[in-house]
């Protein structure tokens, strides 16, 4: 037993994580990536294809029960992009459920990428606008 709580049982979250094939490393074989909630990226090598697939099928499903909906992102004064925050606490929901809501994030995240991809920034825009399209769309597109 570690002393530490939770962080000893789980090392690495996946909640709200995504595991896929790592297509653009080429330096070994059966790699995928991990890209966690906050964004770091893990590499993993399995021994093989077929067990990278495993791998990756079975991350995802963990990750997406217990991934819990998304709080509103903060508001404040300024126009400003802001994420979304993912909560780390397991969701509740029935299997049913997640899924459910799953679909239903993913519909508002492509209407909303499709509105944000209808509304280019001016091309002799501020810096700072054309940085806040820029982060909203990689958001987006991740999503």
């Amino acid at each position: 037993q570690e002393e530490g709580g939770p962080e000893a049982e789980e090392p690495l979250g996946v909640h709200h994580a995504l595991a896929e094939r790592a297509s653009k490393y080429t330096k070994r074989p059966n790699v995928f990536r991990l890209q966690t909630a906050d964004w770091r990226v893990f590499l993993f090598q399995a021994p093989t294809p077929e067990e990278m697939f495993s791998w990756i099928s079975r991350i995802n499903l963990v990750a997406a029960l217990f991934s819990s909906p998304p709080f509103p992102a903060a508001v404040g004064s300024q126009r400003r992009f802001v994420r979304p925050i993912l909560p780390a606490a397991p969701s509740r929901s029935a299997p049913e459920e997640q899924h459910r809501s799953h679909e239903a994030w993913m519909e508002r995240v492509a209407q909303e990428l499709f509105e944000h991809q209808r509304n280019l920034p001016e091309k002799r825009g501020r810096a700072r606008d054309l940085d806040e399209y820029r982060l909203k769309k990689e958001y987006l597109l991740y999503e």
